[in-house]
């Protein structure tokens, strides 16, 4: 369906002004055909009573809530019509065909329980358009589907349906609980039901008393949910009396639930009590108790089942917990459910419940293939089966199985088993079967969104699930997500499930404007302030930068800015520049055929390009500074080349600020000031958990990447013609660093350091202390000489520094090749291993291969005589072939060390292995 825009320019700039609190309203004009007569006559209402106004009656569904409309079309800067739907909807409301439409033209309210069809009586079919908006405004707001009555909730990608809070809507601070939620009652089996056969009526937690379930049909079809996104709901009705985002009671096999999506309810994503239904297309975010929970006998069959806690460490407990019957665990029929391609990601939760991974008990069975468990340190137990009698042994003869599977939880305890009381040892149960593995947490390769990166073990080593049965698609990875990522367009932090202007007919995605054609061809998108919400920039369109654009507020409001492979973003002068806060993230994924690319107006036009054309990009991060306060305050670093209020630092070493493939910054570097300009990527308390691999920065004016603190770690990295140091660290970076290619203007134009690097120049001695570690490096000097000369390696004001795999060289106009600054504590960094160098070879015709002051450490003799493996060269030529390296001197070891590769050669580049091939310029 076309989706076409209600609201003229002014009502588009009022809602956009909402993005900053929650979200915009998305309202298209329906699919029904205007041009005749709808199924409910003229939606024409006297203001609300259901009367008539000039003798048109108004059939439609609910009533016309003048408060709501006011409420919402304030907020929205546009009339919006607010319908509120309350009681039972029977067949007496429905039209000719037994249906209730809601259409996506008005904005619908549940107010209290509300019932489709009574308890197999008055059923009817509640039919609801893609796009259609509705909320509920408190805890005791939900829907409920009766028994015989159905629901074709037919949402699309482009298009999903949204169940939300009236806060989300309105633009108001949104969080679980702000509303009930959604249930299906089916009369499929329960092993709650009588044994004796009689009829089946088993009370549903969390609705009023007669909302049942519960019966004999395994087939029994509740409708459809399909694209349908289920936010902020979950009100606790009394203590262990909660809704669910959606519940499944008693839901049998004839019902389609495909793209689903539950986040941020304040009680389970999904719980399935009893039935027969499956699902495909699941994403559990944020869920503050079991993102899925079933029991009483769930036989149904799940596949692409996505959970992730809240990555901000709120509320959480298990990924999945479920039971067969506490009182009875052997009860027929048994919880046993199959489940293929499913991934858990924990957080760091600890509070009356843990963050856990998959706890199986009171009986259940469950056939698992393709899963994988993963979380940070502060995650509790990822695998764990009760030590009761029935779920013991349902271990040993395959009631519960796991097959195809991985297990990388990074907090010590990937199985709980309880071998002292009797209990199976569940780490050798889950290594027996041999298609499993157990990994380090850091091996499985996962973006911050749970996607597989190129090189993710978890990609091509699964079970093909089709094989298992005939539901499931044929798969050969491991967890909910492989190279193609479903959840992208549709799902809440995928770039969809927002409460947002419908996208633009200018082809520009949400949170974008369109502007005139930069090259009179392509689409071009402006993006400017500061982004609230998430936005992904979509391949096909040219996205310019207007001004200085934050992704997120300080650790607030916080957003990601996600790009997909192929897409170019320019800045037209140095004012241009990209800013990812703290808290907020980037997930910039290109690809080798297709990078991303930074950079500058002339280049996309055709001009002529040179250094300093636009600004740069910096990512702010929560890792650690030694500039922080040593007294454990707040930290708030100022970042340079950025305007007042562009902060970075913290604690969180492990800090995430998303990815950066294949991603070419060029053309960048502009002086906001004298010594105050912007880098080709400025990495400010950048933590760990961030992915930097297959980036280049080409032709800035200021330094390549300078690393301000934090421990972001950085994989196959080219920087060609940097006008000042090509790499710079200081204030306590110990990142590490591989395969590394430095080389300066071939022209001889303007250059300094291959790297320039400091602790800090006040205070050389403060700690945390620059230390990281760097193999694989080639840096390829220039004859540069100005007011700063072209030269190698500067080690000074205290940095420490693990040196491996170099090459150094450059020709006989090039300064020195390298130097530790002579002051107290650089030089005793050179003695007491702060400093090492090994398996390198400097081959500078210079003869300034090293410079040391007299009554300084003589480095020659340091660099071959203390240190091991190393040599110097002649020539240029007995080390290179242009980029490729020939020497024969023999690379550092790595075995065992979880982040280097065992390189077979030194330096940056191989011949037969160039992995700047295809992606990088100016290496021609």
């Amino acid at each position: 369906m076309e989706l076409k825009q209600l609201f003229q320019a002014s009502a588009i700039a009022a809602a956009l002004a909402l993005a900053g609190c929650g979200g915009d309203i998305n309202i298209t004009e329906g699919s029904i055909d205007n041009s005749v007569t709808n199924n409910y006559g003229d939606s024409g209402t006297d203001g609300g009573d259901g009367g008539t106004d000039g003798g048109t009656t108004d059939t439609l569904p609910g009533e016309k809530s003048s408060f709501l409309t006011s409420e919402v079309s304030d907020a929205l800067g546009q009339t919006i019509e607010v319908r509120v739907l309350s009681g039972t909807l029977t067949a007496d409301d429905a039209d000719e065909s037994g249906n209730i439409t809601l259409t996506n033209d008005t904005v619908w309210a549940i107010e209290g329980p509300l019932f489709v069809g009574e308890d197999k009586a008055n059923s009817v079919n509640l039919v609801i358009e893609e796009g259609t908006i509705i909320f509920g405004r408190s805890g005791g707001d939900y829907l409920v589907v009766s028994r015989d009555s159905t629901i074709e909730a037919l949402g699309s990608a482009d298009a999903p349906i949204i169940f939300t809070s009236f806060q989300d809507v309105i633009g108001d601070e949104v969080g679980s609980g702000q509303w009930g939620g959604i249930v299906l009652l089916g009369n499929a089996p329960s092993n709650k039901c009588p044994q004796d056969g009689s009829d089946c009526a088993l009370q549903i937690e969390g609705v009023e008393e007669g909302a049942v379930f519960g019966g004999t049909d395994e087939s029994d079809s509740s409708g459809t949910l399909n694209y349908v996104v289920v936010k902020y709901a979950g009100y606790e009705i009394a203590v262990d009396n909660e809704l669910n985002g959606v519940t499944f009671g008693g839901v049998g096999s004839g019902t389609e639930v495909d793209y689903l999506q539950v986040h941020s309810n304040a009680d389970d994503g999904v719980e399935f009590f009893g039935g027969n239904v499956n699902v495909k297309h699941l994403v559990l975010t944020a869920n503050e108790d079991d993102s899925v929970d079933w029991d009483n006998g769930f036989r149904g069959k799940l596949q692409y089942v996505f959970v992730q806690q809240n990555t901000a460490d709120g509320d959480a407990n298990r990924g999945i917990e479920a039971d067969n019957d506490g009182s009875v665990p052997d009860i027929t029929p048994q919880s046993n459910p199959m489940i293929s391609n499913l991934t858990i990601i924990g957080n760091n939760f600890d509070g009356e419940d843990d963050s856990e991974g998959v706890y199986l008990r009171e009986g259940t069975g469950a056939q698992i293939y393709n899963m994988v468990i993963t979380g940070p340190s502060g995650m509790g137990e990822c695998f764990e089966v009760e030590n009761s009698t029935e779920s013991q042994a349902n271990l040993a003869d395959g009631t519960i199985t796991v097959k195809s599977s991985v297990i990388a939880c990074a907090n010590g305890e990937n199985f709980k088993s309880d071998t002292a009381n009797g209990g199976t040892d569940l780490a050798a149960w889950f290594t027996a079967e041999t298609s499993n593995k157990v990994l380090d947490a850091s091996a499985l390769l996962l973006s911050s969104t749970g996607k597989p990166l190129a090189d993710s073990p978890l990609l091509g080593s699964g079970e093909d699930a089709s094989q298992v049965d005939g539901f499931f698609e044929a798969t050969d990875f491991v967890g909910a997500v492989g190279t193609t990522d479903w959840r992208q367009g549709w799902a809440f932090g995928f770039g969809g499930g927002t409460i947002q202007v419908v996208e633009s007919t200018s082809g520009c995605p949400a949170g974008t404007s369109n502007i005139a054609s930069v090259d009179g061809v392509t689409t071009t998108c402006s993006l400017s302030g500061t982004l609230t919400t998430d936005v992904n920039l979509t391949e096909g369109n040219i996205y310019a930068l207007s001004g200085a654009v934050f992704v997120g507020g300080d650790n607030e409001n916080s957003a990601t800015l996600s790009i997909e492979p192929g897409v170019t973003v320019y800045g037209a002068s140095g004012n241009d520049y990209l800013v990812v806060s703290r808290g907020s993230k980037i997930e910039a994924e290109g690809t080798a055929a297709k990078p991303v690319v930074f950079t500058s107006y002339e280049d996309v036009t055709g001009g002529t390009t040179s250094a300093g054309q636009w600004g740069g990009l910096v990512i702010l991060g929560n890792a650690p500074s030694n500039k922080c306060p040593d007294d454990g305050s707040a930290c708030a670093l100022q970042v340079e080349g950025v305007e007042e209020g562009a902060v970075f630092g913290g604690t969180d070493s492990t800090d995430n600020s998303g990815i950066l493939r294949y991603v070419r910054v060029q053309f960048g570097g502009y002086e906001i000031a004298l010594d105050n300009e912007l880098n080709g990527i400025t990495f400010g308390g950048v933590g760990s958990g961030t992915t930097v691999d297959h980036i280049q920065v080409h032709a800035n004016a200021d330094d390549g990447v300078e690393f301000f603190g934090g421990s972001v770690s950085v994989k196959y990295l080219v920087l060609t013609d940097i006008q000042d140091d090509s790499i710079d660290w200081d204030n306590g970076f110990q990142g590490n660093m591989q395969y590394v290619l430095v080389r300066q203007a071939q022209d001889n134009s303007d250059a300094n350091r291959g790297i320039e690097a400091d602790n800090d120049g006040s205070n050389p001695a403060i700690e945390p202390q620059s230390n990281p570690s760097l193999a694989n490096v080639t840096i390829i000097g220039n004859e540069f000489d100005g007011e700063d000369d072209s030269e190698g390696v500067y080690l000074r004001e205290g940095t420490g520094a693990q040196l491996y795999n170099f090459i150094v060289t450059g020709p006989a106009g090039m300064g020195e090749c390298f130097e530790v600054e002579d002051s107290t504590e650089s030089q005793t960094n050179l003695g007491d291993g702060t400093i090492t160098f090994s398996n390198s070879v400097i081959a500078c015709e210079n003869g300034e291969n090293f410079k040391n002051a007299a009554t300084a450490v003589d480095l020659e003799d340091w660099f071959l005589n203390t240190q091991a493996g190393n040599a110097v060269a002649a020539t240029q030529a007995d080390v290179l072939s242009g980029i490729y390296s020939t020497t024969t001197a023999t690379p550092f070891d790595f075995t065992g060390n979880s982040f280097f590769d065992n390189a077979d050669f030194v330096g940056a580049v191989k011949e037969g292995d160039d992995w700047t091939a295809g992606w990088t310029i100016g290496l021609e």
